[in-house]
């Protein structure tokens, strides 16, 4: 970490956020510890630590690793204590209307109010789910959510990395799609920022053209 803060983008490089969701760690709610692998601007290796989220949904102990191989599959197993890694996928849910959304607690990560319109457009009823950090591609992932919205908040706003390449893959190797509002590919081969994309959008697959085609209406993109 003390040889970090590199912004131009190299053939190889590992991309660290310590703690991703800060003022949820400050709130003793979701944070997480995401670190990934990028070669040639493809993301090969990655591991996502939520020490809040449960090893199984619904349980009470807390403290979840996700990790992911390109090619090889996501799994999880405990922060904590040793044991085998599970193999995660995510949902089959294929009616938007039935789905379950999650995004950012903080409305200067994500418009809520664009988030409202396209679940109403989707007709989705349940509520959304806000939580901090990329503990949000851990649900996706693992099938708990269907759907991960973050949507620009103002025109000249460039994602980060570090907030997206280690939920990325974990998500993409669950059987999940990753891109931006437009549809497009998330790129990792620009330096620190996703310069060229515009918010990100994550669903278990079966939903993501449905999705983008609503979030392109409403954002009148």
């Amino acid at each position: 970490m003390d040889h970090g803060g590199a912004q131009d983008y190299t053939p190889r490089l590992w991309t660290l956020d310590p703690i991703d969701g800060t003022k949820g760690f400050i709130r003793g709610e979701q944070y997480a510890i995401s670190l990934a692998l990028i070669i040639d601007g493809r993301i090969t290796v990655a591991a996502v630590g939520c020490p809040n989220i449960p090893l199984v949904p619904g349980a009470e102990d807390t403290g979840a690793l996700f990790t992911a191989v390109a090619g090889q599959g996501a799994s999880v197993q405990s922060l904590w204590h040793d044991n085998n890694p599970q193999p995660i996928h995510v949902s089959d849910t294929l009616d938007a209307a039935a789905a379950r959304f999650c995004e950012s607690v903080e409305s200067g990560h994500t418009s809520h109010d664009a988030s409202a319109r396209i679940a109403e457009q989707l007709g989705i009823t349940n509520d959304s789910v806000r939580l901090d950090s990329q503990a949000k591609y851990a649900v996706v992932a693992r099938g708990e959510a269907d759907i991960y919205l973050r949507l620009p908040t103002r025109p000249d706003y460039v994602e980060r990395i570090w907030d997206h390449a280690g939920g990325v893959l974990v998500v993409e190797e669950a059987g999940g799609a990753a891109t931006d509002v437009i549809g497009n590919s998330l790129e990792f081969n620009h330096g620190a920022g996703l310069e060229n994309n515009k918010g990100v959008i994550v669903t278990n697959r079966r939903l993501h053209d449905r999705v983008v085609a609503a979030v392109r209406s409403v954002l009148g993109l």
